[in-house]
């Protein structure tokens, strides 16, 4: 069946006007998230406004009401919006929140790994800590075992992905990519698509990283151990030391979809693991630890159900915080795959 080109000209029309009316919310969005108030308020409603003639001139067709130069408006609008988007640069001279304030420095003489500027907060609150940041040394010839770390924070489809490090002599170091916030904001999923923040990667105590998320802030957290060998640990942490290097270096724009937390981690294990395939679980990655098992990447012989059950740790880490236990050892305690 053949379309009248009347009917091939209608859709074609409507096709145009949806984008239009899409370029529109993203430039309405860009300029809210971007602008200070108030004067995003006059900035978003002009741009809404020009947007929206367009839309109406794409749909009606030519020589109607709004007409033509509706749409070469629009086009000129969206030519400096983008000149004025892709000016936006991440820096790292801003006024930081205290638990992203300072940066990760790392230096490794063989075997032996400083750290500057591990963070060991004390959480009593979210709102109510201690700053701490220190300097640590690990042995890298003791690196035994990584376990992943899933925090429910936005329902059972999102999650916060962290990855800790043990080593021989006890001492666990946690890594986050998280977002790197000014003293003012706070945490928005839809504006980390519209370069509101700039990323950092924070090197932990696991009291501070994996506490603060259980204790302090009421989050539903998940512990795996990941099946990986001696090599293959020390690879991926050598992952995050270099990309912590290259954000001190050159800052980044954190992106809620294409660079975050879990985007991340699979980067790192895609170096190592080539043939790692992509999957809606790096997306939805509240489904994470799922799609590590199906690579065979967590504790064998045991149903995927059993590990999430035995693996959520909020019991024992409050109660840790009761009886005064070692928190590392107390979270792990019946987790499958951790003697």
């Amino acid at each position: 069946m053949i379309m009248s080109r009347p009917a091939s000209r209608v859709i074609f029309r409507a096709i145009l006007a949806v984008c239009a009316l899409l370029v529109t919310a993203w430039g309405a969005l860009a300029l809210w998230f971007q602008l200070p108030h108030p004067g995003a308020y006059a900035a978003v409603g002009l741009w809404t406004i020009i947007g929206l003639a367009a839309v109406l001139a794409l749909a009606r067709g030519p020589g109607k009401w709004p007409g033509a130069k509706a749409t070469i408006t629009a086009g000129l609008a969206l030519a400096v919006l983008l000149g004025w988007w892709f000016s936006l640069a991440p820096s790292h001279e801003r006024i930081w929140a205290d638990d992203v304030s300072k940066m990760l420095v790392s230096r490794i003489d063989g075997n032996r790994l400083v750290l500057g500027n591990v963070r060991n907060f004390d959480w009593r609150t979210e709102l109510d800590y201690t700053p701490r940041w220190e300097t640590r040394e690990y042995d890298l010839a003791g690196l035994e075992s990584a376990d992943l770390i899933l925090s429910y924070w936005m329902g059972p489809h999102i999650a916060h992905t962290l990855v800790t490090f043990g080593f021989k002599d006890g001492k666990k170091l946690v890594f986050s990519l998280e977002i790197r916030k000014e003293r003012h904001e706070t945490f928005s999923a839809i504006g980390g698509f519209f370069r509101q923040f700039e990323q950092v990667i924070i090197a932990s105590d696991e009291r501070d990283l994996i506490r603060t998320r259980s204790n302090a802030r009421g989050e539903q957290v998940y512990l795996y151990r990941l099946r990986a060998r001696p090599e293959q640990l020390r690879a991926v942490l050598l992952e995050y030391l270099q990309r912590a290097e290259a954000l001190r270096r050159q800052p980044e724009f954190y992106n809620t979809l294409t660079s975050n937390c879990t985007t991340i981690l699979y980067e790192l294990a895609h170096r190592i693991a080539p043939d790692l395939p992509l999957d809606y679980r790096l997306l939805a990655s509240g489904h994470f630890a799922e799609y590590a098992y199906d690579q065979a990447a967590l504790t064998p012989g045991v149903p995927y159900a059993e590990l999430q059950r035995r693996g959520h740790i909020n019991v024992r880490a409050r109660q840790s915080d009761i009886d005064g236990s070692d928190f590392s050892r107390a979270i792990r305690v019946g987790v499958p795959g951790i003697p």
